[in-house]
């Protein structure tokens, strides 16, 4: 007979996109990376039970590493725990979303200044490469790959105007604007509105037009805020 945690759906989700433990590194860091990567993809939506026997058994460590890494999701406000009852997935919090929105917006405007005025086409030669790869994974349909692709796109702009440091802050505090992007990204016409302005942002740099540059970056980012209300009512469930 099956065993209750092997018949729990939170376990047959998480089996869904296997993953293995690299016993070299610390398990908690890689559990919380996971976990984080399917709740910000979306994988675990908000208000799911994240079962700490289920995640024990689906990693095969104890539960001090789980406990590590939902402590640190928590920190992150991506999951809510309550002592000895329960823990869930935190739903989307707007108000922290706008908040990351103008840090993310601050920085980018300022990275791109700092290439453009740097008038070396050379800099944006890794963010063209990830450009080609984007669209490619956009016409094959392939969603996730496009937004690991956009990820990469700002990090290469980022590290090229030698902030790769305030890239990583950026990430650390995606989460709920993340899953408001993954959630906006499905709407027609999204990915194609995605390029045209990772284009613009390329060819201002590339040109030496700072002017440009900063407001072809300040029409990207200010895009899925201006869809706030349309993504919350589309998906009540989120918020």
């Amino acid at each position: 007979m099956p065993s209750s945690q092997t018949r729990d759906p939170f376990l047959q989700a998480l089996r869904v996109t296997p993953f293995a433990i690299d016993r070299k590194r610390l398990a908690a860091h890689q559990i919380y990376d996971d976990l984080r990567e399917r709740i910000v993809g979306l994988d675990l939506k908000p208000g799911t039970g994240l079962s700490r026997p289920a995640l024990t058994e689906f990693y095969r460590v104890s539960q001090t590493p789980i406990r590590d890494a939902i402590l640190k999701l928590e920190q992150d406000g991506l999951v809510e725990i309550y002592p000895q009852s329960k823990t869930l997935v935190a739903r989307i919090d707007v108000e922290d979303a706008k908040e990351t929105q103008f840090l993310r917006t601050a920085i980018e405007l300022e990275i791109a200044r700092t290439l453009a005025l740097a008038r070396d086409k050379s800099l944006a030669a890794a963010a063209r490469r990830l450009l080609s790869q984007q669209r490619d994974a956009l016409a094959q349909g392939e969603l996730m790959v496009f937004i690991e692709l956009d990820r990469q796109f700002h990090a290469s702009l980022a590290r090229a105007a030698g902030h790769g440091g305030l890239w990583d802050l950026i990430r650390a505090k995606s989460g709920h604007l993340d899953r408001l992007r993954g959630l906006h990204l499905p709407s027609p016409g999204k990915g194609q509105e995605i390029m045209a302005d990772h284009e613009a942002i390329l060819a201002a740099i590339e040109e030496g037009d700072e002017a440009a540059a900063r407001k072809a970056v300040r029409k990207h980012l200010s895009g899925t805020l201006r869809a706030i209300d349309q993504i919350v009512e589309s998906n009540p469930a989120f918020f």
